[in-house]
This record gives structure tokens, C-alpha cells and sequence, in this order.
């Protein structure tokens, strides 16, 4: 892997998203009291499509949103951009947690990727949105197996709409690499953006409307007033109705919701723009997104400006859970990611990285979103994304504001928000098992699938840990 080292020389430790010379300035910190109907808490995709949809449902509704530092510059500036219909983490993990809703689930992910289209053109939102789909590969023959027969059982439950099996040649012939083996290509399900461009458009979208933007004010506390309630600020309170929390893996100001959700790092890296004889080289003429399909898995994308993002594998969970920058960076990964990118595409010898970043993500035990109410229904939430949040957040925004209404629709009637995953256990409890589940997945990898008893007690809990 040190072969590969002077790959990373020239990459810079920031996410190539957000280093953008055209990037919105912040707004204006909010000083003094202030009071509206509805405060939203948290400038990220979550909170940023709760405002913009609470102002398009009732454009007479006061709305502000408060972000403590600037908009997008945690996940939502530093994912990969795939933004996918699932809200589930994926059909599997659906069909396995909620088997007799996953049609209804999978038609409400369709229709909200559908309406994050059509956000996306309505308000000109300049984010590289492109439908390409996503191809999941297998980069070992028992991984092509198990993708075979999963395409025959999704198929036998008329769940394979759009999606199509593609084995050594039809895989290689969409994406050449000497490491694929087949393919499970989705053809709707999944768009590329750019996700920074998202949140900064979707900032815009919301000020139009009429949503009061805050940044560099971040919430301090959370308590009842009177028939409302009230968030402290450093430099005032703001009094509102309703408050939607859109904080995700940053200490809910609600502390019971706080055990429900664990950080893991994630990193990535981009390269400089490929030639038009590297392109050639590589193929990938449909632009997909693609994810190979072991426990430790890689995504990896083209960009607008034909550059290669390349994230996934590692899984980083900091003991005792505390998200800090210092765990931003971390060379080891880059070193170690940088050798499985030339394993992958060894045509691409010579390539360069400009960027290397990472960040953290929530995670919870059953990897996809939860939601709830606190403080008599005047409070809503939803966290626990799990790296799946660009589309899913959409979603998300919208049971918080049915929740806030205490309106009954189809999406509060689904068990997925009824009911919350297993929280984690207290350290060094939480420590120790995640650790023995990356170990038994790492393992299982070497080892043709085989899930040994852990992962397997696991399995049987619905519990599970991924990369």
C-alpha cells in the first residue's frame, strides 16, 4: 500500500465540496429576543427541508432556523452526494426490519426522491442533480451469488422494478475494473448531486420564502414557555410554538433521544479531474454511483468536473462517542483507501488526490431514520440517518411537521416512525461491542460471508454495524 502513498501528497484536508470559492457567506448570528411559530434547530438537510416545507405548506407560518456554526458544513458538505429513494438504508434493511410495509415504503422513498427532483428545478437549485441510478458490485464470486439470489428473491416479491442483475461482463462493460465480478444495477433509485450546492440551494430557497436564517447561533437549551417554548442562544432566546430539531449526531437538546444514536467517521477522497483517456480507460459513460458489496464496503462516484470520490471502508467509532474535529482527519485511512483505489482501477496508475476529509456520522442500532415528540407534541425530532440521510432527510422533515401538526397521514401510521430502535449501551459497553462487530465483519469479508455467532446474535436482534 506505501506504493500508493505519493498519491496523497498534494491532498488537502478539507472536503472538496465545501472548498468552493463560490460558497454563500454566512448570515447574521441572531441577537436578542426574538419569537416566531416555528424554530427550527440546525442548518443541515434536515433542518434546512423542514423549513422550506413548513413555508410551503403555510406560507403565512413565522419561521426561523438557527445553525450554530454555517450552513451544510458538517454531513451535509462532506457526504458523498448519492441521494437514494430508499428511506431505509437500503431495501435489505427494510424488507429484513419492516417486511409487511416495504412496498409502502419503497413507493413513499420513490415519490420523495421524485419531489427532491422537481424542489430542485422549481427553485433552480445548481447542485449537478443527476439521475444516473447506482450499481452495486460484487468483488468476489460468493458476493456475485449473493447478489444473485437476492435479485431472484426481490424479484419473486415484485420489488425488482427498474433494477437489473448484470454479471462479469455486463458489470465491467458499465464500469471496467479488473475486481468486478457482477452487479445489481439500479436504474431510478438513486440521483448524484453535488451535496454542498444542495444545502447552500436549498439555504436560498427557504430565505425566499421568507424562513429567517441564523447562523453561527447555536442552540445552548431547551425549555418550556408558556404555551411554546424557549431556546437559548449566546446573545438572546428565541420563543416559538413548535421547534423542530434537525441536530442529528450533535447532542439532541432533547436528553432521552441522546442513547439512540452513536457517531461513526467516515472518509473519503477525490481525485484531480481525469483526462479524457482516463475516462476511456475506466468506461462508466452512465455516470452511476457504485458501492461494492462487502461489510466494509466502498462508494465511489464521478463529479461534475470528472473527478473520482472514493469513500467507505473504515468505520471509526471514538470511544465514549464524542464527535470532535480532531477526528476529522486521519492519514492512516487516507493511506489505506488510497490502495484500494488502485486495486480497483489500476489503469488509473499516476492519478492524484486533491482531497482528503472525513466527518462524522449518526448511526443507530437499526440503520435508518427514527422520529418522536417531546415537551406535550410541541417538539419534534428525527436522527439517525446512518449515511443515507441526502434523501431521506426530505422525508424526515416531513413526519416532524405531520408530527407538530398532530396530523394522523400515511407516514405517521408507519411502524418505521412509530416505533424507535434498541438505544446503545453505556460505555465501555458501547465501545466493546461495536469493536467485536467491525472485528467479526472484517472477518467475515475473509472469509467468503461467513457470519460467525456474533454477528449472527446480532442478526437475530436486529442489530447490526456497518461501514
Amino acid at each position: 500500500m506505501t506504493r500508493w502513498i505519493g498519491s496523497l501528497s498534494e491532498a488537502r484536508p478539507v472536503s472538496y465540496w465545501l472548498d468552493d470559492p463560490g460558497r454563500p457567506g454566512p448570515e447574521p448570528a441572531l441577537t436578542g429576543a426574538g419569537t416566531c411559530d416555528l424554530l427550527v434547530v440546525g442548518g443541515g438537510y434536515s433542518g434546512l427541508w423542514t423549513a422550506l416545507i413548513a413555508k410551503e405548506r403555510d406560507p403565512g407560518r413565522d419561521v426561523v432556523l438557527v445553525e450554530g456554526r454555517e450552513v451544510g458544513w458538517a454531513a451535509s458538505g462532506r457526504n458523498g452526494g448519492f441521494c437514494a429513494a430508499s428511506l431505509t438504508h437500503g431495501l435489505p434493511n427494510g424488507l429484513t426490519r419492516w417486511p409487511d410495509e416495504i412496498h409502502r415504503l419503497e413507493r413513499l422513498g420513490a415519490r420523495n426522491l421524485d419531489a427532491i427532483e422537481e424542489t430542485v428545478a422549481r427553485h433552480s437549485i445548481d447542485c449537478d442533480f443527476e439521475r444516473t441510478g447506482e450499481i452495486d458490485v460484487a468483488t468476489e464470486p460468493y458476493q456475485a451469488r449473493e447478489l444473485k439470489a437476492w435479485y431472484e428473491e426481490i424479484r419473486s416479491k415484485d420489488l425488482a422494478d427498474g433494477i437489473e442483475f448484470l454479471d462479469t461482463e455486463a458489470v465491467r462493460d458499465q464500469v471496467n475494473s479488473p475486481t468486478f465480478e457482477a452487479g445489481l444495477y439500479d436504474r431510478r433509485g438513486v440521483a448524484m448531486l453535488h451535496p454542498a450546492k444542495l444545502a447552500w440551494g436549498l439555504k436560498r430557497a427557504c430565505r425566499e420564502l421568507g424562513v429567517r436564517v441564523y447562523e453561527h447561533t447555536p442552540a445552548l437549551t431547551l425549555k418550556p414557555y408558556g404555551a411554546g417554548m424557549a431556546v437559548r442562544t449566546p446573545y438572546g432566546v428565541v420563543r416559538a410554538r413548535t421547534v423542530a430539531l434537525g441536530t442529528n449526531i450533535f447532542p439532541s437538546l432533547v436528553r432521552r433521544v441522546r442513547a439512540y444514536t452513536v457517531p461513526v467517521y467516515d472518509y473519503a477522497l477525490m481525485t484531480e479531474p481525469l483526462t479524457a483517456g482516463q475516462l476511456a480507460s475506466i468506461g462508466w459513460r452512465n455516470r452511476q454511483g457504485l458501492g461494492d458489496s462487502a461489510n466494509q464496503f466502498h462508494y465511489f462516484r464521478l463529479s461534475a468536473d470528472h473527478r473520482i470520490l472514493w469513500g467507505g471502508y473504515d468505520a471509526v467509532y471514538p470511544y465514549g462517542g464524542r464527535v470532535r474535529a480532531e477526528y476529522d482527519d486521519r492519514p492512516e485511512t487516507y493511506a489505506k483507501l488510497a490502495g484500494h483505489f488502485f486495486t480497483c482501477f489500476p489503469q488509473l496508475e499516476g492519478v492524484r488526490f486533491t482531497h482528503a476529509w472525513g466527518g462524522a456520522i449518526d448511526t443507530c442500532s437499526r440503520f435508518s431514520a427514527f422520529f418522536g415528540t417531546a415537551h406535550a407534541g410541541r417538539v419534534a425530532y428525527a436522527a439517525g440517518y446512518t449515511g443515507l440521510g441526502v434523501g431521506a432527510t426530505r422525508f424526515g422533515a416531513e413526519v416532524m411537521l405531520d408530527l407538530l401538526a398532530g396530523e394522523r397521514t400515511e407516514r405517521t401510521e408507519l411502524e418505521m416512525v412509530r416505533r424507535k430502535p434498541l438505544p446503545f449501551p453505556p460505555e465501555p459497553f458501547a465501545w466493546t461491542g461495536i469493536a467485536l462487530t467491525k472485528w467479526s465483519l472484517a472477518r467475515a469479508d475473509a472469509r467468503g460471508g461467513h457470519r460467525n455467532l456474533w454477528l449472527r446474535t446480532m442478526d437475530k436482534l436486529g442489530l447490526g454495524f456497518d461501514s
